[in-house]
């Protein structure tokens, strides 16, 4: 029977792997629960190997029956969630309060899963497949992955990722060369004034004030300062300050990110942050601390790589239901860390339900389409499959 139609048969069995992930969501490197549930399905399944990584993470090993050949392979999926509060209103929503996935990993979790539950079983490849289940990737946790030794401990010729995307056609595979992710990193501006009295605002030195001038000022980083031809983003997502209405607080904070995809760029518009914060709060008599968390470099498919993901993914849906895209997308993927030392591709999957509101990742209404399950696991089996033919 063709690995598609063996998948399927898993679809109800993914799809409650799924439900409840997305019950139990955890943030990075605290995903304790979410790593003993993996753990235990391979257990299950009977993969050779099962090893914790990185805090959290965990690693399967699957070897062919037909020999190693001294070839290998990695699979990937991220496992963490994000620290929103759910609004989706599906029965299985999230029973942590504050904390969702609302990037799908809990799918991309369950598709791998899938993946490994059918290799496990029919070993029709030669060679060795890893089944890596990275924790923390929203907040840059892959760059930890590949220094704490993966590709030395677990040698692999190549590294395959891929992401579900809710603004593209359902089962549809999306691909292209060079650029497909941006790069990115958080930032936190802590601005500090003097209190006082909201009646008494001569006595004290405003960092409402001076925060909400940096917000705009922050603007222009890439209006005034980013050649044209280049794409930037400077985003503040979190501006906190005070708690009473007749209080001017000592202190504001803002959180936000930056992205871009040349490094020079990149490299301007840090300074540029930093630069506009500290004369912007000096210029309102306060002080300014800026601190930077590096989230992911530019995450860059390689071309031979890619041909060989696209080849597995035309085996799924066929020729028409694989695309390149057009632009690369300004979100983040620490995924890049990966392919920054090992051959790799990194391919989106459509995920669009059709005549319905389809909320954007990160939006608290999110929530994965269990339609693209057997699509995606089918797409890792592929992989290994076709590039570990017995």
């Amino acid at each position: 029977m063709p690995a598609i139609d063996e998948i399927k048969r898993l679809q109800d069995e993914m799809v409650s792997w799924r439900r409840d992930l997305h019950a139990n969501p955890e943030l990075g490197f605290a995903e304790t629960r979410t790593s003993t549930f993996i753990q235990e399905r391979l257990q299950s399944f009977a993969v050779d190997e099962i090893h914790a990584f990185t805090g959290t993470g965990v690693i399967a090993v699957i070897h062919g029956r037909n020999g190693d050949g001294g070839q290998a392979i990695g699979l990937r999926a991220d496992i963490d969630a994000l620290p929103i509060p759910e609004e989706s209103g599906v029965p299985y929503a999230s029973t942590n309060p504050g904390v969702m996935h609302a990037c799908g990993h809990d799918g991309h979790t369950s598709m791998l899963l899938g993946a490994a539950k059918y290799l496990a079983a029919s070993r029709g490849f030669k060679g060795t497949a890893y089944l890596i289940f990275q924790p923390a990737e929203e907040i840059g946790g892959g760059s930890q992955v590949v220094a704490d030794g993966l590709f030395d401990r677990f040698p692999m010729q190549r590294i395959f990722g891929m992401h579900n995307m809710p603004t593209m056609p359902v089962g549809e595979f999306y691909w292209r060369n060079g650029n497909i992710m941006a790069a990115a990193n958080f930032f936190e501006i802590r601005i500090t004034g003097l209190g006082a009295h909201a009646a008494q605002p001569h006595f004290g030195i405003d960092p409402i004030v001076a925060g909400s001038s940096l917000v705009s000022a922050l603007q222009t980083i890439v209006s005034r300062s980013v050649d044209p031809k280049h794409a930037a983003v400077v985003t503040v997502g979190s501006f906190q300050a005070g708690v009473a209405p007749n209080v001017i607080p000592r202190e504001a904070v803002l959180r936000g990110t930056a992205r871009w995809f040349n490094a020079g760029v990149g490299e301007s518009m840090q300074r540029a942050i930093v630069r506009l914060a500290k004369c912007t709060a000096e210029s309102y008599g306060a002080t300014a601390e800026v601190e930077m968390h590096m989230v992911a470099p530019a995450t860059v498919n390689d071309e031979a790589a890619m041909a060989l993901a696209r080849k597995a993914a035309t085996a799924i849906v066929g020729q028409a239901g694989v695309v390149e895209m057009a632009d690369p997308i300004m979100g983040a993927e620490d995924f890049a860390y990966m392919l920054g030392v090992k051959q790799g591709a990194y391919i989106m999957l459509g995920a669009k339900r059709p005549g319905q509101i389809n909320p954007m990742l990160h939006h608290p209404c999110y929530d994965f389409n269990d339609q693209i399950l057997s699509t995606g696991a089918a797409y890792w089996a592929a992989l290994v499959e076709q590039q570990l033919a017995a």
